[in-house]
């Protein structure tokens, strides 16, 4: 694992920004648990200009103007179908390439809190196209819209015939916000658990690999990858046939992929709203977590609230030390085999 080198910065001297390091995964990750910063951090997730918060209100737009009747759904006919992939198909476009416009194509923001500065690859065959964003965007708009919407489709069949049970948020209000709160921590311990698995053998070589030919992120790399890492991504709605659910929830469930990959992989640490001048808003995006996954592979493989990295000894939190802790873990690893 190549080192992060060392800088009077604290690992700025091979990023072009970064957050506060050393980077920390979630208070109520850490013993003795701290009432105060657990409610602190889980208030700051919720908050209006936050990706969380986001792909909820995306979702309730979905479920309350453009999602077709359940009464349609009772069977797999084409013109529902085709309706809830052309919604998924705009979707998609308008928040990966309303992002990638405007960092960069316009460039609104130019380097400012941008990760990795390097440009995206050109002229380089080991791209579709030999081009980086041109492959990100084609893997996005073809294989990652079909999977999620064929999800998306099996999943209203099973609400409008019983296969899945349907609650409201009058016949089961306790439940009902409880599981849109978890949901956020499903999706993630989900994501580390098989992306984890991704990283194994003949799976990365011939699949998860797919996307690690992003070194360096922007919003349409979130959904590139391999068909076969579409299916895995978008497969944890099936567990709505066995836990009682809305199509709310489903919706949330499925954000935190369709959208919440765009918005993670922007590579930037947020979009600033307002004049240039003076203090502006910031619209919280990206993850440089996973941002220093895609540089070094082999680390960070869940995200701030998930335990599998700390659990495995592969977290890695951004500066020289973390980088040597994890290098020196790695030709322990080596020497073992």
């Amino acid at each position: 694992m190549p080192l992060i080198p060392s800088s009077s910065d604290s690992g700025r001297a091979m990023w072009n920004y970064t957050p506060g390091l050393p980077l920390r995964s979630a208070p109520f990750l850490h013993w003795p648990l701290r009432p105060g910063a657990i409610a602190k951090y889980l208030g700051r997730t919720w908050l209006p200009l936050r990706s969380r918060f986001f792909m909820l209100a995306v979702s309730f737009g979905i479920w309350a103007w453009f999602m077709p009747s359940l009464e349609r759904t009772k069977s797999f006919e084409f013109g529902w179908i085709f309706e809830v992939w052309l919604r998924n198909l705009i979707l998609v476009t308008l928040v990966a390439g309303g992002l990638h416009a405007w960092f960069y194509v316009v460039r609104r923001q130019g380097d400012s809190l941008r990760y990795d500065s390097r440009p995206f690859g050109r002229n380089k065959r080991v791209f579709l196209f030999g081009n980086q964003v041109r492959e990100n965007t084609f893997l996005t708009l073809t294989s990652a819209v079909v999977v999620w919407t064929g999800f998306e489709s099996l999943m209203l069949w099973a609400y409008a015939n019983g296969h899945a049970r349907l609650i409201t948020l009058e016949s089961n209000p306790v439940w009902f916000v409880v599981f849109l709160v978890m949901i956020p921590w499903w999706s993630i311990l989900y994501f580390s658990s098989h992306h984890r698995l991704l990283h194994v053998g003949g799976a990365y070589r011939h699949i998860h690999s797919w996307h690690h030919r992003n070194t360096n992120v922007g919003p349409w790399s979130g959904l590139s990858m391999h068909p076969v890492e579409h299916v895995v991504l978008f497969s944890d709605v099936v567990l709505l046939f066995l836990v009682p659910s809305h199509p709310l929830h489903l919706y949330f469930m499925m954000m935190h992929h369709g959208l919440g990959a765009p918005l993670s992989h922007t590579g930037y640490d947020a979009l600033l709203l307002g004049p240039r001048t003076g203090q502006r808003a910031r619209f919280e995006l990206g993850d440089f977590h996973h941002q220093i996954h895609h540089r070094f592979i082999e680390c960070n493989y869940g995200g701030y609230e998930s335990p599998l990295d700390e659990m495995i000894g592969a977290f890695h939190d951004g500066t020289p030390q973390g980088a040597a802790v994890l290098s020196h873990r790695s030709r322990k690893r080596s020497q073992a085999r």
